[in-house]
């Protein structure tokens, strides 16, 4: 069969954007090179979808997520328990490599899979955590009001997460970061690289931009022709920061300089809650579009709006702004977080992350055409560097390299972005007998009669 790969995560459902965006790049990529790619998401029943020749999904039933109940969760009992879903699906595929990206659930499974603790599971493949986000934003986005939150995730990725791979990527310097804080005092080395997410240039595109598809847009928020349209492209919770968008259009609407439109493409739990908001605050101004699943559709969004606004100043790397970049589109967003690791002073407009920076911004785009033109012209070449060709392409060679040191094929592996520290003498005593504890039981654990639901 050749090298295979398997890649597991929660963060997925019906209107998941940038992890589905990239899971299904790279799978066409896989399709393309002739790689064997199977993907694990939870989903509302167990099924199996064929994306080609070499790409698979695997649908396992979960139930939904207890804080955003759009995801649903894999838990321990579907991989800890053996004949348990996950440990057929190992057994059937036998992946050279498993990759992670989740935090909370699959991570112990990337544990117990890498110390061989699955009974019945006879393969030891290279086992990769994926960082697409940070914990600590998540936690300060959903549980702010938990005392000690920030130190319990510092505790957290450092011995729940951390030492539970043989290697990290992270998806921006940004992401990176709290890998690096963890990456401290551990017992077997490990390296951690960047590899961003990517950009489809074919699909979004400023040749896209039409008089006919700006009226109609015009229309369907009840603007003038001289009306400015904001667009906002995500989903629509907490960790966003939705509050400085919407905050910012009732600033621009009393502001009365322009007529201001905000059109809003995203769904999540928190629309209902900026739908009265925009209502009582700036009437007539917001249109909520909901999920656009229509690609041409949402492509002709981006090519055809006066600025993107992207107001999350903890982004972990933000694909929607890019796509933005690449449709010829000026983006507002902040001068901090994942989208500052291609976005700049060059290519867009980058302020503080607060209401008075980004309406001082938006004004100044407005004000200078030619200013536009030279960032609009750097957006597209910036956006070129990240096409998902490339991108796909670099985790799939990232892939096989690992692959071949691990199997003594010969060759090096690319240089890592930083790798972690050795424990100190005092310490590794205290750290093997944590190993040995753990690792007895989860022993018992998948050892024990319990079945997955």
């Amino acid at each position: 069969m050749g090298f295979k790969t398997l890649h597991l995560t929660n963060s997925w459902h019906g209107t998941s954007g940038g992890i589905a965006t990239f899971y299904r790049s790279l799978m066409e990529a896989a399709n393309r090179r002739g790689h064997n790619i199977r993907l694990v998401v939870p989903g509302e029943e167990d099924r199996v979808e064929e994306l080609g020749e070499f790409a698979k999904i695997y649908y396992v039933k979960a139930r939904r997520a207890p804080l955003n109940t759009h995801y649903r969760i894999i838990y321990p009992n579907q991989f800890l328990p053996a004949g348990s879903v996950l440990q057929r699906i190992l057994i059937s595929e036998r992946p050279d490599l498993v990759e992670i990206c989740d935090k909370y659930t699959l991570n112990y499974f990337g544990a117990v899979l890498r110390r061989g603790l699955l009974d019945g599971v006879d393969i030891r493949p290279v086992v990769i955590g994926l960082s697409c986000e940070r914990m600590d934003d998540n936690f300060r986005s959903y549980l702010r009001r938990v005392p000690l939150a920030q130190a319990f995730c510092a505790f957290y990725m450092k011995w729940a997460y951390f030492p539970f791979f043989d290697h990290h990527i992270a998806n921006s310097p940004y992401t990176a970061e709290e890998l690096r804080q963890a990456s401290h005092g551990h017992l077997v080395p490990r390296h951690v690289w960047i590899r961003p997410m990517g950009v489809d240039t074919r699909k979004f595109s400023a040749a896209r931009r039409s008089p006919d598809v700006r009226r109609r847009l015009l229309k369907t928020c009840g603007g003038r022709e001289d009306s400015i349209l904001l667009l906002y492209a995500g989903r629509l919770v907490p960790e966003k920061n939705l509050s400085l968008l919407f905050r910012l259009l009732v600033r621009l609407v009393e502001g009365a300089k322009r007529d201001y439109r905000l059109l809003v493409a995203g769904d999540g739990i928190e629309r209902k809650h900026w739908e009265e908001f925009c209502q009582r605050r700036a009437p007539g101004h917001a249109m909520f579009l909901g999920h656009v699943t229509d690609p041409k559709e949402f492509a002709d969004l981006l090519a055809n709006a006066d600025a993107f606004i992207h107001p999350n100043p903890r982004e972990p790397f933000g694909i929607a702004p890019l796509e933005a970049m690449a449709s010829g589109l000026p983006l507002i967003a902040p001068n901090t977080g994942g989208v500052s690791s291609y976005a700049g002073r060059e290519n867009a407009w980058v302020a503080k992350a607060d209401v008075e920076s980004f309406a001082s911004a938006i004004e100044e785009m407005l004000d200078n055409e030619t200013e536009r033109m030279i960032r609009a012209k750097n957006a597209l070449q910036t956006a070129e560097q990240y096409r998902w060709e490339k991108v796909a392409a670099s985790f799939l060679d990232l892939y096989a390299d690992l692959h071949k040191t691990k199997i003594n094929l010969g060759g090096a592996i690319p240089a890592p972005a930083f790798s972690s520290t050795a424990a100190r003498s005092l310490r590794m005593a205290w750290l093997r007998g944590v190993s040995q504890s753990a690792e007895r039981i989860f022993r018992l654990t998948s050892a024990s009669p319990l079945r997955p639901e």
